[in-house]
């Protein structure tokens, strides 16, 4: 759903919009690593980089390390099979262009075991990171503290992929101004999922200093309250 909102710009705010998708039994650890490899290659310095990750992720008890499970994780292989935060963070601050990193993950806890649960406390360290100044991403995660990520069956997405997708949408632009910036999209999104979720989950931004707030969509109709369709 995000690679379509954003292919929807092609031609508009981006003269180009080039996205690798891999869902389901494609989302290994192997093709979620060559598509880091290609994002660092294909991004220059005049492009706009977005790195998206939605499922579940944990917390290493002995390394306070975070870990994105892919498609092939096995609880008994973490290192060899789970994707680490050193992969993602090494991939994305080689990216000389602007960097977005959208996370829609929870902890399983269940893979260590009983007594082993860990909330999400531990990504802090991860997201501040990767949003200091020296690495320069932008990073939207779903939620913050011990929360858990919500997501239902009528949303087709967790509660944070949808405002996400709802806002550049066009729905973050509340004054119609027919574009989406970053801060206005953070802006909704965290409105926006304290209410599909009754205030049991709330995202958190983070942002380096040394970027200025930037359009990352415009839309069609910016006299519509409801608007639906990127161009």
């Amino acid at each position: 759903d995000l690679a379509a909102v954003f292919r929807a710009q092609q031609k508009t705010l981006y003269r180009a919009v080039e996205t690798r998708v891999l869902v389901d039994a494609d989302a290994t650890k192997g093709k979620i690593l060559d598509g880091l490899q290609w994002l660092r290659e294909q991004t220059t310095a005049r492009d706009l980089a977005v790195l998206f990750l939605a499922g579940h992720g944990i917390t290493d008890p002995a390394t306070g390390l975070y870990y994105f499970l892919p498609q092939d994780a096995d609880p008994v292989a973490m290192m060899r099979t789970m994707l680490p935060e050193t992969d993602v963070r090494t991939a994305l601050a080689s990216i000389p262009g602007k960097v977005l990193l959208f996370l829609d993950t929870c902890h399983s806890g269940k893979v260590f075991g009983p007594g082993q649960t860990r909330g999400l406390g531990e990504l802090a360290p991860f997201i501040s990171e990767l949003s200091s100044a020296e690495n320069g991403v932008v990073v939207f995660a779903a939620s913050t503290g011990r929360q858990s990520s919500q997501e239902a069956a009528e949303w087709s997405n967790g509660a944070f992929t949808r405002a996400v997708v709802e806002g550049l949408r066009g729905r973050a632009d509340i004054h119609h101004t027919g574009r989406i910036t970053l801060n206005m999209l953070d802006l909704y999104i965290s409105e926006r999922v304290k209410e599909l979720t009754a205030g049991r989950q709330t995202p958190t931004t983070a942002k380096p200093a040394t970027i200025a707030d930037f359009p990352i969509a415009v839309i069609q109709d910016i006299g519509n309250d409801d608007v639906d369709v990127l161009r």
